[in-house]
């Protein structure tokens, strides 16, 4: 899902890049409007799991795999605003710092996850999550998430000119619906299994207990140094239509050890900035 450097043309890159700023400026500043710091180690532990389960692919056909992209999971445990934070910042230290995402198209990834990922994963829940659809609200949640991003992604390539036959990009966008049915499968049993640790925690968040976020901590670092020795070998949906359509690029790879030095980097980096949303907001 995740667009590299030398995909996306200049002038595509170079918009989103700007549109991206004040996207997450926006989102930033809604974040932080009544923040409660007793959110911020929420904050940090959402994003170090998400940052873990990103990074193990499993198979969904054709020599290709997938991976959890967690918008509306994290949309649905945070709420909008800070769940596009939380995204960002993941993203920024995937490209910077592992190389997982172009630098450049930085901007354009933030706008296809971060902000449109993470508000088509809650518009369902928001719509039709109180009731008894409930359940089927997050699994759709994790459904549109998926396709909004992949869909944009797959527009930028093709503003960017880069050639897809039909049939390539037919079968791009049936794996990546293959991939979007899983996410949404993950996001449904990842949400049940937290409210049936503590019931509310998803309404309201901000009651989350230590023992909760400890336990969540623990899995996000176990996933990260374990996960990736089981996770798929196989190029994902961007890689692996980078493959069809003749653009070479190094697959990010990720060890045990970077993995769980990444996972306890986003939850400083995140807990850090939850704190100062506090105080901003006070």
């Amino acid at each position: 899902m995740h667009i590299p450097d030398g995909f996306l043309s200049t002038p595509v890159w170079a918009t989103l890049d700007a549109l991206a700023l004040p996207a997450t400026g926006f989102a930033a500043r809604a974040a932080q409007r009544g923040f409660d710091e007793s959110k911020a180690p929420l904050l940090g532990v959402m994003g170090a799991f998400i940052f873990a389960a990103q990074m193990i692919n499993f198979p969904v056909g054709m020599g290709t795999s997938g991976h959890l992209v967690g918008g509306a999971l994290l949309a649905c445990t945070l709420g909008p605003a800070p769940a596009s934070v939380v995204m960002t910042a993941i993203l920024a230290i995937q490209a910077f710092v592992f190389q997982d995402g172009g630098v450049l198209a930085l901007g354009p990834n933030v706008l296809n996850m971060a902000v449109a990922g993470v508000l088509a994963g809650y518009l369902p829940y928001h719509l039709w999550g109180g009731g008894r659809f409930r359940r089927a609200a997050i699994f759709a949640g994790g459904v549109l998430s998926v396709l909004a991003s992949a869909v944009l992604a797959l527009s930028e390539l093709l503003l960017s000119g880069v050639r897809m036959p039909p049939s390539v990009l037919a079968v791009s966008l049936g794996l990546f619906l293959v991939s979007a049915l899983l996410e949404g499968a993950i996001t449904m049993a990842v949400v049940s299994a937290l409210e049936r640790i503590q019931p509310g925690f998803v309404r309201q968040p901000a009651s989350a207990p230590a023992l909760l976020l400890g336990g969540l901590g623990l899995f996000a670092v176990l996933l990260a140094a374990g996960g990736v020795v089981f996770a798929s070998t196989a190029p994902d949906g961007i890689d692996s239509l980078a493959i069809r359509s003749g653009i070479a690029k190094p697959l990010a790879a990720y060890g045990s050890g970077a993995s769980v030095a990444g996972v306890v980097l986003i939850f400083l980096l995140l807990l850090a900035g939850g704190r100062m949303m506090r105080r901003r907001s006070a």
